[in-house]
């Protein structure tokens, strides 16, 4: 007979999975290739220009991923829609004064303040791609914005690099954030989230 407590079922399918370590490789690799913090480490390894090329086709695929979790949100299996963990924001600060207490509920899919975090990262991460993608088009006049954005003015080419910055720059510490969660929930409900996000197995 199978101890109820060690039974394992599959959550995250395997398309969901790819999805976020795919993600996570797009989003470190586009932003060491053009973050202050790594120039002196960068321009040691690549010129300008393989950093350059790097950058854009990380973002490429960052757009990508983005619009192939929109589409998964709504069609793919149960814990992958957005339907299983978009909550009220009612709902989220309740569970979150129960994180605090120690007596937050286990939930096999995403928690209500782990759902929140998931949509706010999608959004900082849309918002940051399409900056880009403006700013690659303003700027250098290439991409797929560059016929609309080609002779952009100064004012409108530094308000793009402001925006995407900026918005990588949050996402960082959203990704932080999300670490932060995953850490204390593997804790508090005594499993590895990180690694039931390699298997797609939870414990039932």
């Amino acid at each position: 007979m199978t101890d109820r407590s060690t039974a394992e079922i599959i959550v995250w399918d395997p398309l969901v999975r790819l999805f976020h370590w795919t993600l996570v490789i797009a989003f470190v690799l586009a932003y060491c290739t053009q973050s202050e913090w790594f120039e002196e480490i960068r321009d040691r390894l690549l010129s300008e220009e393989w950093l350059q090329t790097l950058h854009v086709w990380a973002g490429y695929t960052l757009a990508g991923l983005l619009l192939f979790r929109l589409l998964w949100g709504f069609v793919g299996p149960r814990y992958a829609r957005f339907s299983d963990f978009v909550y009220g924001p009612r709902e989220v600060l309740i569970y979150v004064k129960s994180v605090l207490t120690l007596r937050a509920p286990r939930h096999l899919g995403h928690n209500p303040a782990g759902g929140m975090m998931i949509i706010v990262l999608l959004l900082s991460l849309t918002i940051t791609v399409a900056a880009g993608l403006m700013l690659y088009g303003a700027d250098k006049g290439l991409g797929p914005l560059a016929g609309l954005l080609a002779n952009s003015s100064d004012g409108a080419i530094d308000t793009f690099k402001e925006l995407h910055e900026f918005f990588a720059n949050f996402t960082v510490i959203l990704v932080v954030g999300h670490l932060i969660g995953v850490v204390w929930e593997s804790l508090l409900h005594r499993e590895n989230l990180a690694r039931a996000m390699i298997t797609g197995r939870k414990r039932a």
